[in-house]
């Protein structure tokens, strides 16, 4: 709801503050008084085109500021997200635009710098305008289809089908997604095959690696120890006889020396005794020695191409692994990747299957629940074509024919909100074809059209209504035509929900400003004269329930009010 309107330098308003309620608001005064400068000053607030025009002579600079206190469910936030801005949805939302006298714009919300494309976009979802020379909002077909929904309370069914959609979407996915990998898989399992199969012939094990390096450096240590051990078992060759022979020659000479006539206990028998004693110990410990290194080498006794096998091993391990790019240690767990590769790529055309079966039930499912939406709609439309109907004829539109045309979308245009192109035509005269709203030629009957498709709707709560500004609605109608619309624009003021909404409405009917809730009337005042600056300013009164009598009695009435007038007005507001 737009609570503020702040305007500086705008066109003939210097500075302006109103505050703006709930229900319907009349703006009425004396032609080229200035009224449609509160609209042009609201519409530069909420992205509207912008001339250096609007801004007042003398002045640097035009300033409009719109407050809008919002519901916590607007649909404005979700655009704030989007855009990045920062907001507090318990606070008011400030829209603020100033153009320069050479026709440079700056645009805010919240104080905070942002495109005046931001403020258009804020702008179509917080207002419509619906007048002689525009009108916007109605006239955008994409605004069709969520108000027939409204209408039609179809917005759970419409859920229904956006979620049956983005399942639709999902499957579509993961069909996409298994066909590149089938297709992948075609190229790829010739050389995974080839792998694997290198692979499972090595047969790599963990911590081989670490293994083999150990094992080679122990053989390679192995072998020139043994080397050492045949050097030294070739020093002890011939030793044990050398050592024998030397005995039994000792023994001889002492068995010469006791023949000799020496006795036993003489000295050279029993030094030549200790030596055959000396040279047998050394005989035995040489035999002990021999056998140590007997036992030694039996110790290297290795595979005489052990070392061999291993270094090849490692070799063909670490080659491997230069080849497929990881490292030794990586190659089992590589070889398991390879192995279930293989087996996903087996299985690959059973899952695509199993995916587009799903993707046929899931499409299945969509267009099932987008045709429950598709019969919504042509029913509600129907109701809503002779809603619209209804009110036609009262508006002084009693010729013109309404439809809600809803045409079926290709497939591949089908979205989250279904299948269909809902569009709002009519027909301006009997024997004419139908047409979009464009086709409707006077600004008033247009305005006025308007009022019936929104009278139509306003009874059906739709959540949060924008504000709706009817300029001159009651153009080159009166009498009855003006009551009906100013009934219209009351009950639209006062939806059957009992939310509050918003009109703002220009008009020159008395019958119209009689119903409404607040009464603005636009006054000029000042004098300029040619070749002086003007000093012609616009102000806006907010009047009185006995100021709205002297201005609906002026109405009626013209410059010289009566009593009749009065009484006349006081009729039209008791109404």
């Amino acid at each position: 709801m737009l609570i503020g309107l702040q305007i500086r330098d705008v066109v003939l308003i210097e500075a302006l503050d109103l505050s703006i309620g709930p229900g319907l608001t009349a703006l009425t005064g004396e032609t080229g008084a200035g009224k449609s400068i509160i609209l042009d000053a609201l519409g530069l607030a909420t992205g509207m085109r912008g001339d250096a025009g609007l801004v007042r002579r003398g002045a640097a600079q035009a300033m409009a500021s719109a407050a809008f206190a919002l519901a916590p469910d607007h649909p404005v936030w979700a655009i704030l997200d989007a855009k990045g801005l920062a907001y507090a949805r318990d606070e008011d939302l400030v829209l603020r635009r100033t153009l320069s006298a050479d026709g440079r714009s700056r645009a805010f919300v919240n104080d905070q710098a942002t495109g005046v494309g931001v403020l258009k976009e804020l702008g179509e979802a917080l207002l419509e305008v619906h007048g002689q020379h525009e009108t916007v909002g109605l006239l955008d077909a994409r605004t069709h289809r969520p108000m027939l929904d409204a209408y039609g309370v179809l917005e759970a069914l419409v859920g229904q089908t956006a979620a049956a959609w983005r399942a639709w979407r999902a499957a579509g996915e993961r069909v996409a997604a298994l066909e590149a990998e089938v297709a992948r898989s075609a190229a790829e399992t010739e050389e995974l095959t080839y792998r694997l199969a290198e692979l499972d012939r090595l047969d790599p094990r963990a911590g081989e690696e670490t293994e083999l390096a150990e094992e080679r450096a122990l053989l390679g240590a192995a072998e020139k120890a043994l080397a050492d051990i045949d050097s030294a078992r070739e020093a002890f060759e011939g030793l044990g006889p050398r050592v024998a022979g030397a005995i039994r020659a000792l023994d001889r000479a002492r068995e010469r020396a006791i023949t000799a006539g020496a006795t036993a206990e003489g000295v050279a028998a029993t030094r030549l005794g200790a030596a055959a004693e000396a040279l047998d110990r050394v005989l035995v410990e040489a035999g002990e020695a021999e056998a140590a290194i007997d036992a030694a080498g039996a110790a290297f006794d290795f595979e005489p191409d052990r070392l061999e096998k291993a270094e090849e091993r490692l070799f063909e391990l670490r080659g491997l692994a230069r080849k497929l790019n990881v490292a030794v240690e990586a190659l089992p767990a590589l070889r398991v990747e390879f192995a279930e590769r293989l087996r996903a790529m087996e299985s690959s055309e059973a899952a695509l299957k199993a995916a587009r079966d799903a993707q046929a039930a899931s499409r299945a499912d969509y267009f099932s629940t987008a045709g429950r939406v598709t019969a919504a709609r042509t029913v509600a439309g129907g109701r809503l074509a002779e809603a619209v109907m209804a009110e036609l004829a009262p508006l002084k539109l009693d010729k013109a024919r309404f439809r809600v045309a809803l045409e079926p979308l290709p497939e591949d245009r089908a979205g989250p909100a279904g299948m269909d192109r809902v569009a709002f035509e009519i027909a301006t005269n009997p024997g004419a074809p139908f047409g979009d709203l464009g086709a409707i030629a006077s600004g008033g009957e247009l305005a006025r059209f308007a009022l019936a498709l929104k009278a139509a709707l306003a009874v059906r709560d739709a959540g949060p209504q924008p504000l709706m500004i009817f300029d001159e609605v009651d153009h080159g109608v009166g009498g009855a035509v003006a009551d009906a619309i100013g009934l219209r624009l009351k009950r639209l003021a006062a939806p059957p929900s009992g939310k509050g909404a918003q009109v703002l409405v220009v008009t020159h009917s008395p019958q119209v400003a009689a119903r409404a809730e607040a009464h603005w009337r636009i006054v000029k005042a000042g004098e300029g004269g040619p070749g002086s600056e003007s000093r012609v300013r616009t102000a806006v009164e907010t009047l009185s329930p006995a100021d709205r009598e002297e201005e609906i009695a002026r109405m009626l009435a013209g410059a010289q009010i009566t009593d009749a007038a009065r009484a006349a007005a006081r009729a039209l507001m008791d109404a």
